[in-house]
């Protein structure tokens, strides 16, 4: 059997292109689709979801794994509560109530997920302001500060001088 690929042209003019390479038709970003095969098999895309979805496990049983490494010891816990009201107070406010970035209150994140919110501290946000702290910080701190906000961060103290 003769394969032949229906291609679109620039001008939306549609053609048959019998040269062209299996590997070329098969690239499914193109505008070319061919319509003389059939679709492929159903335990195919049943094999795509399973890897998938076997990455992901991977990924919250790894995320998981460092949720249960334990809270930093207490000066470090006073460390990571000053980095928060300086640092990240710069862009959320000093009250973190917002700013440049939304609001970090206990109302505000209510319906967030835990881990998400640990995950957006430790990788940042592509293509926002929110940097990425896992220079500066462990996951386990990530997490500490995101269990810290949603209870409600500490209020700023004032130094006893």
């Amino acid at each position: 059997m003769k394969h032949l690929t229906h291609v679109k042209d620039m001008r939306n003019h549609c053609g048959e292109y019998p040269h062209m390479s299996v590997a070329h038709r098969a690239l499914p970003f193109l505008t070319m689709v061919n319509l003389h095969s059939p679709p492929p098999p159903h335990g195919l895309q049943r094999h795509a979801r399973r890897l998938w979805g076997t990455a992901l496990a991977l990924g919250l049983a790894s995320f998981g794994a460092f949720a249960q490494q334990g809270a930093p010891d207490v000066a470090r816990q006073k460390e990571l509560v000053r980095m928060v009201r300086q640092d990240c107070g710069s862009c959320h406010g000093l009250y973190l109530t917002g700013g440049l970035g939304p609001a970090l209150t206990r109302e505000a994140l209510a319906d967030k997920p835990l881990d998400s919110m640990a995950a957006t501290i430790y990788g940042g946000r592509p293509g926002t302001p929110m940097a990425p702290w896992k220079a500066m910080l462990t996951e386990a701190e990530a997490l500490w500060i995101a269990q810290q906000l949603m209870a409600g961060f500490p209020e700023p103290q004032k130094d006893p001088r």
